[in-house]
């Protein structure tokens, strides 16, 4: 599961490639690595246009998930998009588009650890975008300590992994939109049409960029 990525993009080039029309999300600093929970750039449809904003990383939780919980930190990975849970946000009012430039998967090492293994497109990390979903103005507990807030909320499906990703974690790897061609479908296609999208990249795609670091720290990219 993919729960640390970076983006480090500019706002110009974000909005060029999505084929966003504004953005609310400020001076924009490149990000060498996004967490579970954190804010980060998203590209969502909304009734004044295709905008680039921030949200939280974690979708709401299903409720057998919680059972026992005070708090729900969220889901960062769609797998089951059957899941009735999952449907009701597959729609394209729900669908969004994550910017990223590289993201990392758990590499199991012979002491036990599992540092992060990172990828991108090619060595110089161009931009792309996972296929997300997110909801507006979510109330929950995220924290204990933080107490009930209420919060716009994403996540991003993943897909059976290709050479590159399953040679390293074998489960699964995020579903990566490389063309604008693609952006479009996900974002404008009936839902059925969408889900076609959920599949590995051809084997060959990615290239590993990095290993053990908890960020890819590198100069923002065009």
């Amino acid at each position: 599961m993919c729960t640390l990525y970076s983006v480090t993009s500019t706002i110009d080039a974000i909005l060029a490639f999505s084929k966003a029309v504004k953005h609310d999300v400020g001076n924009m600093q490149p990000m060498t690595g996004v967490f579970p929970d954190y804010a980060a750039p998203i590209v969502r449809n909304s009734p004044t246009g295709r905008e680039l904003v921030r949200a939280r990383w974690g979708m709401p939780s299903p409720k057998f998930a919680l059972e026992g919980k005070k708090s729900d930190p969220g889901v960062v990975n769609v797998r089951n998009t059957a899941s009735a849970h999952w449907k009701r946000w597959l729609g394209v009012e729900n669908r969004c588009v994550v910017p990223f430039t590289s993201f990392s998967e758990p590499e199991l090492q012979p002491n036990g650890s599992k540092p992060p293994c990172w990828f991108a497109l090619d060595d110089s990390r161009p931009l792309a975008f996972f296929a997300g979903i997110h909801v507006l103005n979510w109330t929950s507990v995220r924290k204990v300590k933080e107490g009930e807030v209420t919060a716009d909320l994403y996540g991003f499906l993943t897909t059976d992994p290709n050479r590159e990703v399953g040679a390293v974690h074998k489960k699964a790897m995020p579903v990566i939109l490389t063309t604008q061609d693609e952006v479009e479908r996900w974002m404008t296609a009936p839902t059925a049409e969408a889900l076609k999208l959920q599949r590995p990249l051809p084997d060959g795609s990615l290239r590993i960029v990095a290993r053990g670091a908890k960020s890819d720290g590198i100069a923002a990219t065009s």
